[in-house]
This record gives C-alpha cells, sequence and structure tokens, in this order.
C-alpha cells in the first residue's frame, strides 16, 4: 500500500519562549523566594529606616508570610513522601521501558554517563545506536514471557534490579469510532497492562535489593481530562495513575525503602506527539523532555518519592474536575483541547495508512 507523508505545520516564533511557567519561575525565585523577600526589609534597614515604618513593617509581614509559605511546602512534602533513601549510583541497575528514543533515552544515556547499570527494553533498535553504560534488550511489553526472559537476562549481565521506570507508551490518535478494536487493545496492552507486566516482573527483584528501590511510573494530563481522538490513550493513562497511587499506598506499608515517583507532564516534544499543535503556548506550553527527564532524575538521585507535573496546569489538572460541569465545558472549549490532535502525524513525522491490520489503521509506536 502507498504511503504517505505529512509535514506537520510550524509552531516556533520569537514569543515561543514567554510562558506562564516561565514568569512562575522567575517570580519562585526572586518576589517569592524568602531570601529574596528578607533582603527587602534589611535594605530599609541600611538605610536607618524605623522598625515601625509603614514600608518596614509590609516588607517583614511579606517575609514572614513568604517563609512560612516555604516552610509549610517542606512540612507537606515530608508528610507526603516521607525521608529519601540513600542512593549510590554504582550499586544502582536502571530497567527503562520504552528507552530507545525520546524521554527514555535521554535518562538512560544520563545515567549510564554516570556509571549505572542501564537496561533499555524496547521494540526498536536505540536512535543513538549504542550509548555507554546503556544496555538494550529487544523486548515487547506487551508480551510477558519476553519481559520474563528479559528480566532473567538482565538479572545475569547487569545485577539485581534497583529502579523501574515505566515508559513505553504508543498512540493510536484516531476516533474511537475509527479505530480498529486491534489497535484500541494494543493501545491499552503497551499504554497499561504493560505496567502490570512489567512490575510483576521486576517488583520482587527489587523488593529484595538491600539499598531499597524507585518505581517511576510516567502518567499524562490527559489522563485527568480525556480528550477528542485519544479514548484509548487517555483511559489508559487514567488507570496508570490509579495503578500508581495504589501501589505507593501498599509499598508504604509493606516495603517502605522502596520509593515511587509519578510524573504527569502535558504534551511533551517527543515522537509520541509529533505534529500536535498546543492550544496555547503561554498557557499549556510544550514541555521539553530534558526538562522532565531533569525532575525525573534529580528524584531519582536524591531516593525521593515524587509527584512531577509539568507544565504548571499538569500540577494543577485535578481542580478541572471540581468544577462545575458548564464551567469544564467553557474551559475545555477555551483550552481547545478536543481540537489539539487535528494536526497530529505521529512518528518521525511518518502516517503510515492503509498498512495496519485495520483499514487505515496507523502503524505508529513511540515512547
Amino acid at each position: 500500500m502507498a504511503t504517505h507523508y505529512t509535514t506537520p505545520p510550524q509552531r516556533d516564533s520569537w514569543f515561543a519562549p514567554l510562558s506562564i511557567d516561565m514568569f512562575v519561575k522567575v517570580l519562585k525565585t526572586s518576589f517569592f523566594h524568602p531570601f529574596i523577600a528578607w533582603i527587602v526589609p534589611l535594605c530599609f534597614r541600611a538605610q536607618n529606616m524605623y522598625w515601625d515604618a509603614t514600608p518596614m513593617l509590609v516588607s517583614i509581614f511579606w517575609a514572614a508570610f513568604v517563609s512560612s509559605c516555604w516552610i509549610v511546602g517542606a512540612v507537606n512534602n515530608r508528610l507526603a513522601f516521607g525521608l529519601p533513601r540513600e542512593v549510590d549510583l554504582s550499586e544502582e541497575v536502571i530497567v527503562i521501558t520504552g528507552g530507545a528514543s525520546g524521554l527514555g533515552l535521554l535518562i538512560a544515556e544520563v545515567y549510564g554517563m554516570r556509571g549505572a547499570a542501564v537496561a533499555v527494553l524496547d521494540t526498536k533498535e536505540m536512535e543513538n545506536g549504542e550509548a555507554r553504560g546503556v544496555t538494550y534488550y529487544k523486548c515487547d511489553v506487551t508480551d510477558k514471557d519476553q519481559i520474563a526472559r528479559v528480566a532473567a537476562e538482565i538479572e545475569r549481565d547487569l545485577g539485581t534490579p534497583t529502579v523501574l521506570i515505566n515508559n513505553a507508551a504508543v498512540v493510536t490518535g484516531k476516533r474511537l469510532l475509527d479505530t480498529p478494536i486491534a489497535a484500541i487493545e494494543r493501545s491499552l496492552a503497551t499504554n497499561l497492562t504493560s505496567h502490570f507486566y512489567t512490575l510483576k516482573t521486576f517488583l520482587p527483584a527489587i523488593a529484595r535489593s538491600p539499598v531499597g528501590g524507585t518505581i517511576v511510573t510516567v502518567s499524562s494530563a490527559i489522563g485527568h481530562v480525556g480528550a477528542a481522538k485519544l479514548a484509548d490513550y487517555a483511559a489508559a493513562k487514567a488507570g496508570v495513575t490509579a495503578l500508581h497511587k495504589s501501589l505507593a499506598a501498599e509499598l508504604r506499608e509493606t516495603h517502605p525503602q522502596i520509593r515511587t515517583v509519578l510524573v504527569t507532564p502535558g504534551q511533551l516534544s517527543t515522537p509520541l506527539f509529533y505534529g500536535v499543535q498546543t492550544p496555547s503556548a503561554f498557557f499549556a506550553p510544550v514541555v521539553e523532555p530534558v526538562d522532565v527527564a531533569k525532575a525525573v532524575i534529580a528524584a531519582i538521585d536524591n531516593g525521593q518519592n515524587a509527584a512531577i507535573g509539568m507544565p504548571l496546569y499538569a500540577r494543577w489538572v485535578d481542580w478541572y474536575n471540581v468544577l462545575p460541569l458548564g464551567v469544564q465545558a467553557v474551559v475545555r472549549g477555551l483550552a481547545g483541547v478536543d481540537r489539539g490532535m487535528e494536526t497530529f502525524v505521529g512518528r518521525a513525522g511518518e502516517r503510515q495508512v492503509g498498512v495496519g491490520k485495520g483499514k487505515g489503521e496507523p502503524l505508529i509506536q513511540a515512547f
């Protein structure tokens, strides 16, 4: 059958870096930072301003308020995530599903260069060929027998796994009525069921590790709100989030030495959603994989439990479902979340039509 290629529209512009996330980051490191806030009253005092002067009192109140917020935030994180575990990269064996490209490959390369033993599981060859410290295992994570075989090879070649990063994903990008059952089954198997397979396979080994371990689950903000042409993907990601939260609750009781990290990104600039245009570059900027990778690596390095949401709206997306239904409909329309997939192309800018099992089924798989 013929293969059709579509070039996605360009989205870069001179104001592309400007977003609400950038402004929030600047404010957190300036106006809302305790150190900066306390400099103001100190500067007033250096000018011999009296302690009871109005500017002095206002600046002291603001500095105390900001400091209190930071303290409350630190206490909240400690209550939510507990104490960190000690991490020695020379002792860590990191397993990454879907690590041949995109976010998974970035994390794999960083840890490989830093001395950890890294195993990448994917159906595709690694984009950059070989990477230092990274061992590639060809594995379809929807096949539990393949996972079991590869797990035995990893234990033999690298040692007992201590970190599992469930990152594999596929996107069909079609309306539900146009999606063949086989494509739906493949999507749910890759995006959801594979998490159960990898956890059942690798978690017992991680639990045996004397240094503890970390489970990283890559979900999506779409799992909280859904979107047109993403019914199968959204359903799977909602299930993944629920699975992670339930697993984290179990591990807190039975294996407190194991840390859990939930990653809930918005749209990533990876092949998974190639061609998709963000409805608002200011309020919903496209997230660069390197930024998510840095946050995931920091959580693993520090031995922390964590919940990572990028960009800003991904950290507050749960509040959307609290809004009245009428307000949700208005917000949904303004956000354009259901129009985003209209420009979807797929991996590497190719949309292969007419080569799948079902008529018009795209064979697009990306991680």
